[in-house]
């Protein structure tokens, strides 16, 4: 029988993944940065026209405002970690869904505590179960 099972994918950090991660999160900051520009100018033009009650929408705008700004909040602190983090650490990366085969006769326990993927500059380096 095939189960699904989650197995955790885990990267140790070198210099070169360090930068690909700081430029991902510069990336994702200057894309945040560009919508919160966008949803000002938006939120002008719309005042401008005048067809829709400017507290309602101006309240609607400063939510979604306020969610990126603690997005960029979020990532900035990612940043100040990762540049506190030695190299050779450990970070998780995501969680894959992976096909198990299980039998008759299988240990519950050792199936059920999931597997681990180390990942080192792209390459899977070790499987721990």
């Amino acid at each position: 029988m095939k189960i699904l099972q989650t197995v955790t994918v885990k990267q140790i950090l070198t210099e070169s993944s360090k930068k690909s991660l700081l430029n991902k999160y510069n990336h994702n900051k200057l894309q945040l940065k560009k919508e919160c520009d966008q949803l000002l100018f938006e939120l002008k033009k719309l005042e401008r026209t005048r067809k829709y009650s400017s507290n309602g929408l101006k309240t609607q705008f400063d939510k979604e405002l306020d969610k990126r700004k603690e997005k960029i909040k979020l990532i900035d602190f990612q940043i100040d970690q990762l540049d506190l983090l030695p190299l050779g650490s450990e970070l998780k990366d995501q969680d894959v869904q992976a096909l198990i085969d299980i039998n008759i006769g299988d240990s519950w326990d050792d199936i059920i505590k999931g597997k681990t993927v180390i990942i080192q500059d792209g390459i899977v380096t070790e499987i721990r179960e």
